[in-house]
C-alpha cells in the first residue's frame, strides 16, 4: 500500500512537471522580433491558423514559410497587422543590369495571409511581344481596376528606383500588380527579373507620408475569440493563447500548466484535483491502519485461545507483556 502511494505521488509530480514544461516552451521573440498571438515559433503556441508559418533558426533568424520557400522577416507589426519580408533572389540595386534567376513569391491561400495592396511590383527586361507595356492614362490612379491588363512603363518607381534612381539605363522597366501567383509566374516567363517595393508609412504630412522601400508586405488577420481574451486577461491569470497539437482545440497556456478556459480556472481545477488525491491518499492510509489494527486484535485473540487456563494467576507461560 505504501509503495502504491509512493508511485502515485511520483506520477502526479511528473504530470505537473510535464504540463509546466509544456506551457513554458512558448518563446516570445526571435532575433529581437517579438512573437505574440496569433503567431508562435513553438508548436502549440498562438493560433492553429498560423501553425508552422514562422520559423526561428538556430542563429536566431526569423523566417516566413510559404509554398515558394522561406523568406527572412525584417519586421512584424501587430498594431497594423503585417509582416515585412525580403526575397534574396529578387532584383536589388547592387544587381544593376545583371539579372539573376528568380522565383515567383506565393502565399498559402488556406492561411489568413494576403499580399498587401501597398506592394508594387517592378518587372525588368520584358518581352514586348508577350507583355503589354505602355504608360497608363491618368484616370488609372482613380480606377486602377480598369487598368490591370498592362504593365505601366512610365510608373513613378521605374523612373525613381528607391536607393538607386539610375541603376538601369538600357533595360526597360514597368510596374504591374499581379492579382494571383499564376499571373506572377506568367509575367516572369516573359520578363528577366522583378522586384517588390512597398510603401512604408512614415507619419509625415501628405503627400510625403509614405516612402518606397524594397520588400514584400504580407497582411494578416488576428483571430479574436472570447476564450483567448479571457486567457490573456490579467485578472484571470494572464495566460498565453495556444492549442492542443493533437486536436488543435484551444488551450490557455499558464505557468503552472494548461487550461481550456483561463489560468485562474486551471488553478481551481488543480486545487480540487490535489484535494481529491490527498483525500484518496488519506483514505488509503486509513484503510491500511484499520487493516493493521484488525490484524493485531485477531493475533491477540489467537494467543489468548492457546494460553493455559490459570484462573487469573499470571505466570511465565501465559504472560503477554
Amino acid at each position: 500500500m505504501i509503495s502504491f502511494i509512493t508511485h502515485l505521488t511520483v506520477l502526479l509530480s511528473f504530470f505537473i512537471t510535464f504540463t509546466t514544461a509544456q506551457s513554458s516552451t512558448c518563446r516570445t521573440s526571435c532575433g529581437g522580433i517579438p512573437i505574440n498571438y496569433p503567431f508562435g515559433i513553438d508548436d502549440g503556441c498562438g493560433s492553429p491558423y498560423y501553425r508552422h508559418i514562422l520559423v526561428c533558426s538556430n542563429s536566431e533568424k526569423l523566417e516566413l514559410r510559404t509554398p515558394s520557400g522561406r523568406y527572412p522577416v525584417r519586421n512584424l507589426s501587430y498594431s497594423d497587422p503585417h509582416i515585412l519580408v525580403s526575397d534574396p533572389l529578387m532584383w536589388s540595386c547592387d544587381d544593376g543590369e545583371h539579372f539573376r534567376p528568380t522565383r515567383p513569391f506565393s502565399l498559402d491561400t488556406s492561411t489568413h495571409f494576403k499580399l498587401s495592396p501597398q506592394n508594387e511590383y517592378l518587372f525588368f527586361n520584358c518581352s514586348e511581344d508577350h507583355v503589354i507595356m505602355e504608360p497608363k492614362p491618368a484616370f488609372c490612379e482613380h480606377f486602377p481596376e480598369h487598368c490591370d491588363s498592362s504593365c505601366d512603363s512610365a510608373s513613378y518607381l521605374c523612373r525613381h528606383l528607391p536607393g538607386c534612381a539610375f541603376a538601369l539605363t538600357s533595360s526597360p522597366c514597368c510596374s504591374y500588380y499581379p492579382k494571383a501567383t499564376e499571373s506572377l509566374r506568367l509575367m516572369l516567363k516573359y520578363c528577366t527579373s522583378y522586384t517588390s517595393v512597398y510603401w512604408r508609412n512614415v507619419g509625415a504630412p501628405q503627400p510625403y507620408d509614405q516612402v518606397p522601400e524594397y520588400g514584400i508586405r504580407v497582411d494578416f488577420d488576428i483571430p479574436v475569440t472570447t476564450r483567448c481574451l479571457q486567457c490573456q486577461d490579467p485578472m484571470k491569470g494572464g495566460g498565453i493563447c495556444g492549442f492542443d497539437t493533437q486536436t488543435q482545440n484551444f488551450l490557455c497556456l499558464c505557468k503552472d500548466g494548461n487550461s481550456t478556459t483561463h489560468c485562474k480556472d486551471h488553478d481551481t481545477a488543480r486545487h480540487n484535483k490535489m484535494v481529491h488525491v490527498i483525500a484518496g491518499t488519506v483514505s488509503a492510509v486509513s484503510a491500511a491502519g484499520a487493516f493493521g489494527v484488525g490484524a493485531g486484535i485477531w493475533y491477540l485473540k489467537k494467543l489468548r485461545a492457546k494460553a493455559p487456563v490459570t484462573c487469573g494467576v499470571q505466570s511465565n507461560d501465559n504472560r503477554l507483556f
